[in-house]
């Protein structure tokens, strides 16, 4: 079928609709009939070096230490498919948000949280480094598939909805994408949706892999009281049932309460404000998605309760302190001598240094350990500081 449909035709007015997008910033020919802009978008994403490496980035366990736990690529599904759900309830913009959630993490760094910490502690006297910040620059330059242009060539509506925050002294550098920074603006609902959605799903799902790793208990969740609360219901209506069918069936009901609580209460914040379109949206005093009062402050107590007990657990601290000694390991061979560098790498190095001294040798070094796997950070540091591992 090449029947072109009218992919506005659906969508509420205060929408992205792809007639009133802003564009790509390389002029293209339209995309067949068969697919709109947004979803290019998607599928260029999809089809990205950048994401393909994502199922070897650590969500919170180091992708080595098992099979079954979370990655940065299984972390952006699930993020997408709750923001898909919820896209239609609200009449937005699925494909967009779909786009907007399966690149949001294209920038993190290997060993998560960790390796953005001590790869941006290495960057401080050249510009500093965070993964929205990468993720952008991912899809602008980074990337080399075409033969017109660096990057993706996204739309900005894509992009905007990538960079979720940003300095003022970095928006300032960013043109019409960091303006809104600078005049405190909203970016559209699928963006703030892509954002909401990421939230409930490393919040709910690192409680699965939390329990999974034996890092806590039901018995310690049962302070927490979305948790709790769901517990009990399943416990009483299944008496007996499996451990593990058991925490799946109370995940399964965290998340669908906050997904149905989010709907409700982005409905009524959109019936109040009332926005005639998405420029309305951007305009607002702040963001239209958003929870109930309940369910927010529900969602932070899980949320704290994740920091303290998992993520600041002995065995997460132990890895998260070797990983981020290998990434300034890493950062420091590289940046000391960049002949250390592979030929392509090394060659950025050398045309971004030309450009701005020390600053562009760092950034260089930034994108290519920024882009590295687990593993294969693991992998080149062996290479530089055992010499009993074999180059190649």
């Amino acid at each position: 079928m090449s029947v072109s449909p009218d992919r506005d035709a659906a969508l509420a007015p205060y929408a992205c609709h792809e007639s009133q997008s802003r564009g790509r910033q390389h002029r293209e020919p339209p995309p067949a009939g068969h697919r709109g802009e947004y979803q290019r978008d998607r599928d260029r994403i999809v089809h990205s070096s950048a994401f393909r490496r994502l199922v070897y980035k650590t969500q919170v366990f180091v992708n080595h230490e098992g099979d079954l736990y979370r990655t940065r690529l299984t972390h952006s599904l699930e993020v997408a498919q709750i923001a898909r759900s919820v896209c239609g309830a609200l009449q937005l913009n699925e494909a967009l948000c779909e786009a907007i959630c399966l690149a949001h993490d294209l920038g993190h760094t290997p060993f998560g949280h960790a390796g953005q910490d001590a790869l941006n502690e290495c960057m401080r006297e050249y510009g500093g480094f965070e993964h929205n910040l990468q993720s952008l620059r991912v899809v602008d330059e980074l990337e080399e598939r075409y033969a017109e242009f660096s990057g993706l060539n996204l739309t900005f509506e894509c992009r905007e909805g990538i960079l979720k925050h940003c300095s003022a002294k970095n928006a300032a550098e960013l043109g019409e994408l960091g303006r809104r920074f600078l005049e405190r603006r909203q970016p559209s609902l699928e963006a703030q949706l892509a954002n909401v959605a990421d939230a409930i799903a490393y919040n709910n799902h690192d409680v699965d892999d939390g329990l999974r790793a034996g890092l806590v208990t039901t018995r310690e969740l049962g302070g927490v009281a979305l948790f709790a609360r769901h517990h009990a219901e399943v416990e009483r209506l299944y008496p007996g049932l499996g451990e593990r069918r058991q925490i799946h069936e109370v995940v399964r009901r965290m998340i669908n309460q906050v997904v149905n609580d989010l709907i409700q209460t982005t409905r009524g914040r959109i019936a109040v404000a009332a926005p005639i379109d998405v420029e309305a949206v951007r305009a607002a005093d702040g963001p239209l998605v958003a929870f109930s009062e309940r369910i927010a402050a529900e969602h932070r107590e899980l949320k704290r309760f994740l920091h303290e007990r998992v993520y600041r657990h002995f065995r997460v601290v132990r890895m998260t302190t070797k990983a981020q000694r290998v990434v300034r390991e890493l950062f420091r061979a590289y940046f000391d001598d960049p002949r250390l560098l592979p030929d392509e790498h090394r060659e950025v190095a050398t045309r971004l240094e030309a450009g701005a001294g020390l600053a562009g040798r760092g950034r260089a070094v930034a994108d290519y350990i920024a882009g590295m796997t687990d593993r294969y950070a693991i992998l080149e540091h062996a290479r530089l500081y055992d010499p009993s591992v074999p180059q190649g």
